[in-house]
């Protein structure tokens, strides 16, 4: 019995169609996979349990690669426990594959505080910038910005008065001294000059008393001297104010911002632990 070529034809073309329908629902099993275990991860959370929560999230970005919130989410967990080299590096990972820009602000917002711990301040600046380019209207991070240009100016200053330092310049008050010294020298050779020698007649008690008198100046000017640069070991020792630094108010302001962010974090994670697995929105701290 004869098949017939169109038989043949449908039944290749069903094979085809069967095994596209297998390639497209592969990657989507991959990623509901992968999202189990980002809800594992905070079920983890929720218990304090760093370690296994740190698991589950390496079990979700092996599952699908491209989870943006599971490699956010790892990054602002490597955050909270102040591992800010690791947090960077996840959070890097996460804005690589971001699509939307809600998803690229948030990313950029947590990676400038990374760098912000890690007191890379012009690292942050460029990161917060980033954020604001995907949300000018956040006045969370154009905070962080101003506070970040401001530890960067405070930050230059310190290293030029390093360098002014290190440079060994010397200061005002050296360069008086010199000039002062210079300017005694030479009127004592000056007076020495005018000076006349005396008749031989002249008796040696007028002349002890000159030794006398001038072995007495001699020895107030070498304390006065000596009183100096006490004087001026003191004023070195002594530090300087530093400039460009934080009110103690903006600092509560930040801690408080802080604090907000990281309640609002907690209160999430107990909502979606009582809903299933829901996808994070809002930037973590």
């Amino acid at each position: 019995m004869k098949i017939k070529l169109k038989n043949i034809l449908v039944a290749i073309i069903c094979l085809f169609g069967l095994g596209y329908m297998n390639a497209q629902e592969k990657p989507e099993k991959l990623l509901r996979q992968s999202y189990d275990y980002v809800a594992e991860a905070q079920e983890a959370l929720s218990d304090n349990n760093f370690a296994e929560a740190e698991a589950s999230y390496r079990k979700a970005i092996a599952k699908a690669p491209d989870n943006v919130d599971a490699k956010y989410n790892m990054g602002n967990l490597y955050y909270t426990k102040e591992k800010s080299v690791n947090a960077e590096s996840r959070l890097k990972e996460a804005a690589e594959v971001a699509a939307t820009k809600e998803d690229k602000h948030r990313i950029y917002h947590n990676l400038g505080n990374t760098y912000m711990q890690q007191k890379q301040y012009q690292e942050a600046v460029d990161a917060f910038k980033d954020a604001l380019r995907n949300d000018p209207t956040d006045d969370e991070t154009r905070y962080n910005l101003a506070l970040a240009k401001k530890m960067l100016e405070k930050e230059q200053q310190n290293q030029d008065q390093n360098q002014d330092q290190n440079s060994g310049g010397e200061s005002d008050e050296e360069k008086e001294d010199k000039q002062q010294q210079n300017q005694d020298g030479e009127g004592g050779e000056d007076q020495n000059q005018d000076q006349k020698p005396g008749d031989e007649g002249e008796n040696k008690q007028d002349e002890q008393e000159g030794n006398e008198n001038e072995k007495n100046e001699k020895e107030q000017g070498d304390q006065q001297q000596k009183d100096q640069g006490e004087t001026d070991n003191q004023q070195q020792q002594q530090p300087r104010p530093a400039q460009g630094q934080l009110s103690p108010q903006q600092i509560n302001n930040l801690l408080e911002a802080m604090n907000n962010e990281e309640k609002k974090v907690q209160d999430k994670i107990n909502a979606e632990k009582a809903k299933g697995v829901k996808v994070k929105s809002e930037k973590d701290w």
